[in-house]
Formats: C-alpha cells, sequence, structure tokens
C-alpha cells in the first residue's frame, strides 16, 4: 500500500499539523520569530557538550559556557511569551469560555485582551525601569551591568534588554487584540485535543 493510497484517519500515516491561527500579520512575524529564538536552545545544548567534552575529555574546562547557555535559554524563553501570545497558546481556564455562547466569548475576549493590555503595559514599565538600572550607572552613564565573574559579559543587561523588548511585543499584540475583539472578531479557536490526557 502506498502511502498516498492510505486513508487519512489512518495512525501509520502521521496527520499534518496546521498552523496555530493567528489573529494579526504582526501576530505572524511574531511566530516567525519565536520559532528561529526556538534554536538558541540547541546552540545552547551544542555549547554544553563542547563543554563537557573540553572539561572531562581534555581537562581544559571553559570560562564561558555556563554564562552563555544561561543567557541564550533566558532569551529563548522570553520570546516564547509573546509566540504564545500570538498562536493563542497562552495558559488559560476554559470552563467558563466553554460553557457560553458566541457573544459571551467576544465580550471574554474583549476583557481577557484589556486585562492582557494593562498587564503588560505595566510590566514592560517595570522592565523598563530594570532595563535603565542595568544599562546605567548612578550618574546616569551608559554602562552595562556585568555578571562579576572572571569572565564578566555584560549578559544581565542584555538579558533585561531582551525581556523589555518582549514585553514591548506582547503589549503592541494585546493592544492589536484588543482592537480586534471590539471589531467584532474573536480569538481564533485552537484546537486543544491533542494535549489533553
Amino acid at each position: 500500500m502506498t502511502r498516498d493510497s492510505r486513508r487519512p484517519e489512518d495512525p501509520a500515516v502521521p496527520a499534518e499539523t496546521p498552523p496555530d491561527p493567528v489573529r494579526t500579520a504582526f501576530d505572524r512575524g511574531v511566530v516567525a520569530c519565536g520559532r528561529l529564538a526556538a534554536w538558541l536552545v540547541l546552540v545552547a545544548m551544542v555549547i554544553s557538550v563542547y563543554e563537557v567534552i573540553m572539561r572531562y575529555a581534555f581537562a581544559s574546562p571553559t570560562s564561558w559556557v555556563h554564562e552563555t547557555v544561561v543567557m541564550l535559554v533566558a532569551v529563548s524563553f522570553a520570546f516564547g511569551g509573546p509566540a504564545a501570545l500570538a498562536s493563542n497558546r497562552h495558559i488559560r481556564v476554559k470552563v467558563l469560555y466553554d460553557s457560553v455562547g458566541p457573544t459571551a466569548r467576544l465580550w471574554l475576549d474583549r476583557f481577557n485582551d484589556l486585562v492582557a493590555f494593562l498587564f503588560c503595559l505595566g510590566m514592560t514599565y517595570a522592565a523598563f525601569t530594570m532595563f535603565w538600572e542595568a544599562s546605567h550607572n548612578p550618574l546616569g552613564e551608559w554602562q552595562l551591568e556585568r555578571s562579576g565573574t572572571s569572565w564578566n559579559p555584560p549578559f544581565p543587561a542584555l538579558v533585561k534588554g531582551v525581556i523589555l523588548l518582549a514585553l514591548a511585543i506582547m503589549c503592541v499584540q494585546s493592544l492589536l487584540h484588543l482592537v480586534k475583539s471590539l471589531r467584532g472578531k474573536p480569538a481564533p479557536e485552537v484546537d486543544d485535543t491533542e494535549n489533553t490526557v
């Protein structure tokens, strides 16, 4: 039997996973950037393997791998928030949402989008103050916060800058989602059946 002659519901044929629905063109760009940022975890794994080989096979440990891995994973994790919001994959309790009709769902979407926008706006402000303190000395001059180790990279300031960027992106996303829901366009449905136990 050829692959094309099998029925689509045949469990031997892996079903193609449709892309997650997004609400705006901005969300499409965020999802694409999120997929790129996810590769940072692979880079972190590769350099971790390099460290293990150097340390145990050649008795020559590195001074830069640990901090680099932490920074790469933090950047990847920070961009996970905008990617989850873009594809409507954020954590939510759907008991109330699933029990009401389309009109009530639209109002719940509006409420959720407004709360998300206000939350992201407040978090963006907090991230800005955190990044400002990490990128300026007490005199207000540009000076990146460093790790304080023997290698001493400016990763703490860079990670705080990435957190600020990710929250600013989420702020724009949630504002665009609010505008969409106020115009009567509900959030796209996401099929979570494959993730349920």
